[in-house]
């Protein structure tokens, strides 16, 4: 069985054919996905997707979406975690964290770092995992998990040094892999991916976003605007990249990610 570890299921991309999306997947032996919230607004949604469909969920406020957030949002946070505590398909905070590649008009570095640090108070109160948007931002990241200390979790679709793979690492936290790494360019990835120790590796799609490589636009595609959607079936597909740069079989990469997927989120649904 296949874990993706990360998929926005509930995004409007899949409005049209959800019920398709997750026969794929399953087809495909994507057994089990989580579910990470983005904003308040979504918490019902995610959590109503993740009880009908058996999956996992988590709850939290993206850094995208803190300007927008009203200011008593991460008291809302704290009262559905609250309610949902005894719920087994909740498994993590997230997705929560920073993002320093957008520029400062569009999502403010204050703001951000003040949702963070709460988000992660808010964690360290559930004792939960979290989820972390790492997008050019990794030592801030590191330097509030210093001070605030969870649970561990999962650094989503990560992208930074060596150096801090091995502190995210030390610090309790699986290291998120997806279409990034089938990209032959992707050459700091890709060597994260072959070389890290085994038990740091976890895999995703972010669907809709972070397509492989085979589902990358066209020339013709992206002159015309359409968009690659990703989806939770090509995890396996994926996979066959990371055992090739691995020299696993599919096999064992299946087993060592899905161990490391439970060992990052204890309370996955088996």
């Amino acid at each position: 069985m296949w874990i993706d570890t990360h998929c926005h299921l509930d995004a409007a991309e899949f409005d049209a054919d959800r019920a398709a999306v997750i026969d794929r997947a399953r087809a495909a032996g994507v057994g089990q996905m989580v579910l990470p919230a983005v904003q308040v607004g979504d918490f019902e949604a995610v959590r109503t997707l993740a009880h009908r469909e058996g999956f996992a969920y988590a709850l939290g406020i993206h850094p995208l979406y803190v300007e927008q957030a009203g200011e008593d949002d991460l008291e809302r946070l704290r009262d559905a975690l609250g309610a949902q505590r005894d719920d087994s398909r909740l498994v993590a905070v997230g997705e929560i964290g920073l993002d320093h590649f957008v520029p400062e008009e569009v999502a403010g570095r204050e703001r951000q770092e003040r949702f963070y640090a709460a988000q992660l108070a808010i964690a360290a109160q559930f004792d939960l995992p979290v989820i972390l948007h790492v997008r050019r931002s990794a030592d801030s990241l590191l330097k509030q998990l210093r001070r605030i200390r969870v649970r561990g979790g999962i650094a989503h679709a990560f992208n930074g040094s060596r150096q801090q793979a091995a502190a995210f690492i030390e610090l309790g936290f699986k290291l998120g892999f997806g279409g990034t790494m089938t990209y032959e360019r992707a050459r700091q990835i890709r060597d994260h991916a072959a070389t890290l120790p085994a038990s740091a590796i976890v895999l995703e799609t972010d669907a809709p976003d972070i397509p492989p490589h085979w589902l990358y636009r066209t020339a013709e595609q992206r002159a015309a605007g359409a968009m690659a959607r990703n989806e939770p079936a090509e995890l396996p597909r994926i996979a066959q990249t990371l055992a090739g740069l691995r020299g696993w079989t599919i096999e064992q990469a299946a087993e060592v990610t899905l161990a490391n997927a439970r060992a990052a989120l204890p309370r996955l649904p088996r």
